[in-house]
């Protein structure tokens, strides 16, 4: 079937359309109703359904004929060690775990917080709970004590399953300080820890509370799979609130199961026994998605990368991992690109790897500007496809299909709604806008299987957030258009359109001609107030490594480039180059943090913030231009 046919058929007709996507996976019990939509807006899919994700992910490949085959390439650059584990090993490695678990008191519901590094043992803990029908809830290790002791309080769990220590390029990080501080704010109390003692910095423990890994998995009994409501919740994954308060996106097992494992064959086009890598972090939605789950679900072997795109040791750390360990399909973040380009403009690096086996790289996260995504096809020459998703859809809403259907690329654009995603674009009248015009982006409900269905414990959250705003839709909350053959141009978030004189303008496509200048490796863009005309934008460049130009000089050419690409009416006049942009740890820039710096207006600092020493650098150089005004 043609795409057209593929994505009608998911519109017209989703009961269907699911249902036969359904029959692929693994259920204890089918379905009594795929769709049960008897308590609006909150829709629930395969209703009546039992399974385990858990037994889908390893079990099932384990009893036919994937046993031997890698499930699990764990590559750590900054500890100078690769460990590889078959199917059959990984599915005894998470029923030991469950059962240590299990030995713990932690039974079906209770939530387990895995506050871990990037090692094997953060995948085998979410497969053991998943395993026992536990309630996962991941959270970055190394964030700060009061985040933690903020989920902590929110999910309220029975066990903490931690490391030692994490490792940066350059520095280890004391995990166990913080895990003890934040057990100390926070008003519940979890009755276990289970701490993995990592050989770079052993962990005082806590008598009665904490336990060793290593010691308990030597006495533990294999825990089985335990059936579980396809309704069931499978993890709770915390993103940053508007008001401070995180908010827990709730997955449940069986429509992300059916969803995810969908995805990878025809949205990414690989196969069983294909090497899937996605260059993410298990604290993100990525590495959930399609670290852990997705490529386990598909029967691929799937690489656990614990380093970074530049400086694990150089810029050629991306290609050596896909050399190493054949990867077919690469999965990275924009920025991850856009830092390897900076410090390797002409790609000198790429030429030194056998890449052969590589035949696609998706990019997401941020939007990927066209300078990035050209310069990734030319040094790659593989497909180069940019697809957008969110933590809250947990799989992506616009893509090209490796698997289905290729389109041409459009440099800029995430290409098409992806089966399932009726995805709209709307003025603030709610009107439907024409081609080429920028609005609200969102979804028609229902959403499909595998997004959110609603937030944990707080179902009125859920539909002041997601669904009041515009009645009958999920608000994505980014803004963009489709041209006149469909494909989606997700802009920026709509908090980023900025208002210059009564003109809505994106300030994505102020960036698009910013990172095309040859000089240019980043950029963001920022509505800063004006008192004649409401907003004006403000342009933050960084530069390529080696570039020795005078900074005046290229500040004025982008100035240039965009008055000459999108007009007076941008009143683009000001421009910075900086050092560094702050980001969050998985890439995203923190452009709304920057406006209320230049604003002058009092702001929080980000939880998922990857250098707060950056916020300091961006205010003086913020301060030189006169921001805030006095």
């Amino acid at each position: 079937m043609s795409y057209k046919e593929v994505y009608k058929q998911s519109i017209e007709s989703p009961e269907t359309f699911w249902a036969n996507v359904a029959e692929d996976v693994q259920w204890y019990k089918k379905w009594d109703k795929v769709l049960d939509d008897s308590n609006k807006p909150f829709y629930r899919w395969f209703a009546g359904g039992e399974m385990n994700s858990c037994y889908n992910a390893l079990d099932y490949h384990v009893e036919n004929g994937r046993a031997d085959q890698l499930a699990l390439v764990y590559d750590s650059p900054v500890t100078d060690s690769i460990k590889r584990f078959t199917y059959r090993e990984l599915l005894d490695e998470v029923a030991r775990f469950a059962g240590v678990l299990a030995g713990q008191g932690v039974e079906k519901g209770d939530r387990v917080i895995l506050y871990m590094p990037m090692v094997p043992e953060a995948v085998i803990a979410m497969l053991a709970c998943a395993r026992i029908g536990a309630v996962h809830s991941v959270v970055f290790g190394g964030f700060a004590a009061n985040e933690l002791a903020t989920r902590i309080d929110d999910a309220k769990p029975k066990a903490i399953v931690s490391a030692s220590c994490g490792i940066e390029v350059t520095r280890v990080i004391s995990y166990k300080p913080l895990l003890d501080k934040a057990i100390e704010l926070a008003a519940y109390k979890p009755e276990k820890c289970i701490i993995l003692q990592r050989p770079q910095l052993e962990a005082t423990m806590v008598e009665g509370r904490d336990f060793g890994w290593a010691e308990l998995m030597e006495k533990a009994e294999p825990a089985d799979c335990v059936s579980l409501a396809a309704t069931d919740p499978l993890y709770i994954l915390y993103t940053s609130g508007t008001t401070g308060v995180p908010k827990g996106v709730v997955r449940d097992n069986g429509g992300h199961l059916v969803a995810l494992k969908w995805s990878m064959k025809y949205i990414y086009g690989v196969e069983p026994g294909d090497v899937y890598w996605a260059a993410s972090d298990v604290g993100w939605v990525v590495g959930h998605s399609y670290i852990v789950y997705a490529p386990l679900f598909h029967g691929c072997t799937t690489i656990l990368y614990e380093g970074k795109p530049v400086g694990t040791p150089d810029p050629g750390a991306f290609w050596r991992v896909i050399s190493d360990h054949g990867v077919n399909v690469l999965f990275t973040a924009p920025t991850a690109f856009r830092a390897i380009k900076r410090e390797d403009p002409k790609g000198e690096y790429v030429g030194k790897y056998d890449l052969s086996k590589f035949r696609a790289l998706f990019l997401a996260g941020e939007r990927c500007d066209p300078d990035t995504l050209h310069w990734a096809e030319d040094q790659l020459k593989v497909s180069v496809i940019d697809h957008w998703w969110q933590t809250e859809t947990g799989w992506p809403i616009g893509a090209n299909f490796a698997g289905l259907e290729m389109f041409p690329v459009k440099p800029g654009s995430a290409s098409l709604p992806v089966p399932g995603y009726n995805v709209q674009v709307l003025d603030e009248d709610h009107n439907e806008v024409s081609a080429g015009q920028i609005g609200a982006i969102v979804i028609k409900l229902p959403l499909p299987p595998g997004c959110l269905p609603t937030l944990w414990n707080n179902d009125e959250g859920y539909q002041n957030s997601y669904l009041r705003a515009f009645p009958g839709y999920y608000i994505t909350a980014d803004a963009g258009y489709k041209d006149t053959d469909g494909y989606l141009w997700i802009m920026s978030r709509t908090d980023d359109i900025i208002n210059v004189a009564g003109h809505r303008l994106s300030t994505g496509a102020m960036e698009e001609v910013l990172a095309a200048h040859p000089d240019v490796a980043e950029c963001a863009v920022i509505g800063v107030n004006d008192e004649l005309k409401g907003e004006v934008p403000l342009g933050t460049v960084v530069l390529n490594a080696g570039v020795e130009r005078d900074k005046d000089e290229i500040v004025k050419e982008v100035i240039k480039m965009v008055r000459e690409k999108i007009g007076p009416v941008a009143s683009f006049k000001i421009a910075t180059v900086v050092k560094r942009l702050p980001k969050t740890r998985s890439g995203k820039i923190l452009r709304g943090t920057m406006k209320k710096i230049a604003d002058g207006v009092e702001y929080k600092m980000p939880a998922t913030i990857d250098d707060p020493v950056i916020l300091d650098e961006i205010a003086e150089d913020l301060a030189a231009l006169g921001y805030p005004h006095k």
